[in-house]
């Protein structure tokens, strides 16, 4: 029997930005598809992006977070490409992972 890291829904993830100026922790569950959608408030600007990463919080089940990608020990964001939204405000989206979480396995 082999043990893999896998993806898991309604597993909580949580966004950290560590910026002097404005702290900010928020968290969100992904769904089914072990994706998730974090929106940022707009103090934290590109500029500020770097300071923050995304960490794994728990999951259902017992899983435990994995170390993939930074999964424990902080995800770094990778900006994707800019955009501007329908009331015409430009923002940047960013991605992390893929992150997972893993059985508790025997030793």
């Amino acid at each position: 029997m082999t043990c893999v890291p896998f993806v898991f829904a309604d597993a909580t993830v949580k966004l950290q930005c560590n910026n002097t100026r404005y702290k900010l922790v928020q968290t969100a569950k992904t769904d089914k598809n072990g994706y998730f959608f974090l929106e940022a408030p707009k103090s934290i600007t590109t500029y500020g992006a770097h300071k923050c990463n995304v960490v794994l919080v728990s999951a259902p089940n017992g899983l435990k977070p994995s170390n993939l990608h930074g999964g424990i020990t902080g995800a770094l964001l990778r900006p994707q490409k800019p955009y501007v939204s329908d009331s015409k405000l430009p923002f940047f989206l960013y991605t992390v992972g893929p992150l997972a979480f893993q059985p508790n396995c025997p030793k």
